[in-house]
């Protein structure tokens, strides 16, 4: 295995997250009237990482009585259906699946897009967030994402205080031997934190080229937890299950359940997966195959 001697954008970007959230607690109220209202019909759209903190964001918003608030991959959005409004993710105001459908929405349905990039799609969205202090230079997502997840809690009232601290303390801790060497992750959670345990999977797909999988925590024992074995990893994001402990105990697999906010705990999953990519002489800013935003002709 190789390593790097330099630090990456990916662990510079992990580590300014606390400091990120922490400004956008302090827009959320300055920003309230370009995100949704209370009691309206929402549709979120985004593409990979996007789509998954819309998936968080879309069970906080309905769990608070907000409103129905259904989310899609930008390519999936049902075109017969109607939205008080559609609210769109995208990091880089580039990605095309995104960009097309805000055109075939304009002038129909009002539309709002979170971006770090707002000169790049300011002109197929009817509001824009802007959220370019957050923007990355390394391929694999991070602290946008998180940043925008924060946003759209502290606009719905959350205290985000805690999860702050957590983060900051998650930041120093010591990534355990058996996180860096296991050769297979799965990541569970459950109603916001299953969108977590997505984006999770997929930092360590992007990142470290991980065999990872995620799902909702109550599914775990309907066929995934087949392959949990000792040398695997079982990461559970908030509460878990009655038993799934002792469950995946049986199985040899360690079980990493951590009680603090999983927002914060991301972070850590974040680090090991930056780990991971340094102990195999990996580049987490220029991944396999991937770009920073699939832009198709």
């Amino acid at each position: 295995m190789g390593s790097r001697m330099t630090r990456s954008f990916m662990d510079e970007e992990i580590a300014s997250q606390p400091e990120c959230w922490q400004r956008a607690v302090g827009l959320a109220d300055e920003l309230g009237a370009e995100l949704p209202a209370p009691g309206r019909r929402v549709a979120v759209v985004g593409c990979g990482t996007s789509r998954f903190i819309g998936e968080s964001y879309g069970v906080l918003r309905e769990a608070a009585g907000l409103g129905q608030t259904d989310v899609f991959a930008a390519s999936e959005f049902p075109r017969g259906r109607q939205y008080d409004e559609v609210l769109a993710i995208s990091r880089s105001g580039t990605t095309t699946e995104v960009l097309r459908l805000l055109e075939t929405l304009r002038g129909h349905t009002p539309t709002t897009v979170i971006t770090g990039v707002p000169g790049e799609i300011a002109h197929v969205a009817d509001r824009v967030v802007d959220l370019s202090y957050s923007d990355e230079r390394s391929v694999v997502q991070t602290r946008f994402a998180t940043t925008t997840l924060a946003l759209l809690r502290a606009n719905l009232g959350e205290d985000l205080t805690g999860a702050i601290e957590q983060a900051r303390a998650a930041l120093d801790e010591p990534i355990a031997a058996d996180l860096r060497e296991a050769d297979q992750f799965t990541f569970l959670g459950t109603g916001w934190t299953v969108g977590i345990a997505n984006e999770a999977a997929l930092k360590f797909r992007e990142a470290s080229l991980t065999w990872t999988e995620s799902y909702p925590a109550w599914e775990y024992r309907h066929g995934p937890i087949s392959i949990s074995q000792p040398g695997r990893v079982t990461w559970m994001f908030g509460a878990a299950p009655e038993g799934m402990a002792d469950d995946v105990a049986k199985t040899g697999a360690t079980f990493v359940d951590r009680d603090i906010d999983p927002l914060a705990d991301l972070v850590l999953a974040q680090r090991v997966a930056g780990a991971r990519a340094a102990d195999r002489g990996l580049d987490p800013d220029h991944p396999r195959s991937l770009t920073r935003s699939v832009v198709l002709q």
